[in-house]
């Protein structure tokens, strides 16, 4: 986790590279599109995840929230700022889903 104590743009590179990290455990045999995440709490932890797909499609999860499950499951309820990572050249968003979580 990262630490309290570290400045804004150490901090900012440690969440880039814990969602590209996490991004290398994806299960993704259908899509065959990896994602990671990376959930920086208001405390200054992170918590990271990946998607993890399903046969059954509906079973699945993003990453996004994975993550936030992770955190929110840990007692963090506030959080400052999400990175996310995939193969794609450009930058992707979040799903519906995962939007609404957040939002909540």
């Amino acid at each position: 986790a990262g630490g309290a104590g570290m400045e804004g743009s150490e901090r900012l590179q440690l969440l880039l590279r814990r969602c590209r990290e996490a991004k290398e455990c994806a299960y993704c045999p259908y899509s065959r599109f990896p994602v990671g995440a990376a959930l920086l709490t208001a405390g200054g932890e992170i918590f990271s995840g990946c998607n993890v797909e399903n046969a059954c499609h509906s079973l699945g999860v993003c990453a996004e929230r994975t993550a936030i499950q992770k955190a929110i499951s840990e007692g963090h309820t506030r959080f400052r700022a999400m990175a996310i990572a995939s193969d794609m050249p450009d930058f992707i968003t979040p799903c519906g889903a995962c939007r609404q979580v957040m939002r909540e």
